[in-house]
């Protein structure tokens, strides 16, 4: 194992104005995953004869390419200076957003997503790389679940800006990275310490290929039961080569001296229950967004400033639960009531919907859900995140990270593409509004399985002394 003191930086600076930098990448990397939800409508009228099927791509395009490019990436990071890393994805994170911004197809935007999502892979572990060797040790899981913290926002806030911005044009949701992404650059460049990598072997890119290859077919066989159907042959040929590619992938780990994602890892029991966890409850989280931004202008008729801003006091309540309360909580109860308590927050505001969503605007229905849910997601993510990253050693942070954030950005590709297979293409407003019920009911049944996991691997990181849950301010 590589010497932990080569993750020491050698130019200091204080960790808060570190934390402050790598915020702007991760708030950048997620608030792109979810701000093309509410814009969608306006894409399908700019991209004329598009579906809902063909645009879905330029969210599960980016999703798949940041999944598996995020473990490639970190173990990149890890071989060279994280700092050099992190900056190097701002800037090709920047430049594509501005090809986006210019797109003039969809087959153009989501290629030009695609390379937005190898800029955010690459800065995602540099920065968590940055992040926990600026950080003493027993502040390192305060650190985490704040950085997961705003990240979480940046996603969530994703409808809201996206709301706002279509207002005027929605090339406008690309463009807004543009001076983001330089200012950024130029601060990162004179403030950012300089953290060296460690003498590690360089990443498989066939496994790479393999498992962007049956993430990317599983995802796409979803998406189109409803044109071909469960029992097509079609159907039937893209799941058992995503079977192959994923059991090949899963073989190459097991077997290699140098595995794409170390098995090692998962004997760590809080990072192995972090990582089951924040599977399924990412699932249902993209899920979430992109049904609830739909929804309101697929069968309210709302515009996209109006659906977003219905949106809006559920990402108000990621920080305030996650910053101001959850830390107190953990240290009063255990990490994993938090979670429990989170996901159980998530899943009522989904039923929710569920149950007293109609085809009649009802904005104060929304609003509720969207506060569970805000909830659920302060008091979960960030929680596991922290927990999870907290419990490894220094050596692993960027591979680690890439390991947890590339579970992740998979199952919201999984779960955008379950959503938008259960909605279809119902033929008026009450099939619609009886298609978005049942995916919420999924939905719900998906985050509820993320308790199994917690209960069964937390157990032993319930306290923050174990956790690695420490303030950030100390």
């Amino acid at each position: 194992m590589p010497d932990a003191s080569l993750a020491v930086p050698t130019r200091s600076a204080a960790p808060n104005h570190v934390l402050g930098i790598v915020c702007v990448g991760i708030v950048l990397a997620n608030l792109d995953l979810f701000i093309v939800n509410v814009a969608l409508p306006d894409m399908a009228r700019s991209f004329r004869d598009a579906t809902l099927e063909d645009l879905s791509w330029i969210l599960n395009g980016y999703a798949i390419a940041y999944a598996a490019l995020l473990v490639f990436f970190g173990r990149l990071a890890e071989r060279h200076h994280r700092n050099h890393g992190f900056l190097l994805g701002v800037a090709l994170f920047t430049a594509a957003s501005a090809a986006c911004a210019a797109a003039w197809s969809v087959d153009a935007l989501v290629a030009f997503r695609l390379v937005q999502a190898a800029g955010a892979a690459l800065m995602t572990p540099a920065s968590l790389g940055l992040l926990l060797a600026s950080f003493p040790p027993d502040r390192r899981g305060g650190a985490v679940r704040t950085w997961t913290a705003i990240g979480g926002l940046g996603a969530a806030l994703g409808p809201l800006v996206g709301g706002v911005l279509v207002t005027f044009d929605w090339r406008w949701i690309f463009a807004v990275n543009v001076p983001i992404g330089f200012a950024a650059l130029l601060i990162g460049w004179r403030l950012l310490p300089d953290v060296p990598g460690h003498d590690v072997p360089r990443p498989s890119i066939r496994a790479a290929t393999l498992v962007t290859g049956g993430i990317g077919l599983l995802t796409y066989a979803i998406i189109k039961v409803n044109d071909w159907g469960w029992l097509s042959l079609k159907v039937g040929s893209c799941l058992l080569l995503s079977s192959v590619a994923l059991s090949l992938f899963v073989r190459h780990c097991l077997r290699s001296s140098n595995p794409f994602v170390d098995p090692a890892l998962f004997r760590i029991r809080p990072f192995a229950g972090s990582v089951l966890v924040s599977a399924p409850f990412s699932a249902a989280f993209a899920g979430m967004l992109l049904s609830v931004a739909l929804y309101q202008q697929d069968v309210w008729g709302f515009s996209g400033l109006q659906a977003g801003l219905a949106i809006a006091p559920g990402p108000l309540m990621v920080p305030l639960t996650s910053i101001l309360v959850a830390g107190w909580l953990i240290r009063r109860f255990g990490a994993l009531t938090v979670v429990s308590t989170g996901l159980l927050c998530f899943a009522a505001g989904l039923a929710w919907w569920a149950a007293r969503m109609g085809p009649t605007p009802d904005v104060p229905v929304v609003v509720i859900g969207m506060m569970l849910t805000g909830l659920g997601v302060g008091l979960t993510l960030p929680t596991v995140m922290g927990v999870g990253l907290g419990s490894l050693p220094p050596s692993s942070f960027a591979t680690g990270s890439g390991v947890a954030n590339m579970v992740r950005q998979a199952c919201m590709a999984v779960g955008v593409a379950v959503l938008v297979a259960v909605l279809g293409s119902p033929p008026d407003a009450a099939a619609r509004t009886h298609a978005y019920q049942s995916g919420w009911w999924i939905l719900t049944l998906l985050t509820l399985v993320s308790l199994v996991p917690a209960w069964l691997l937390l157990r032993d990181a319930s306290r923050p002394a174990r956790a690695g849950t420490g303030d950030v301010s100390r």
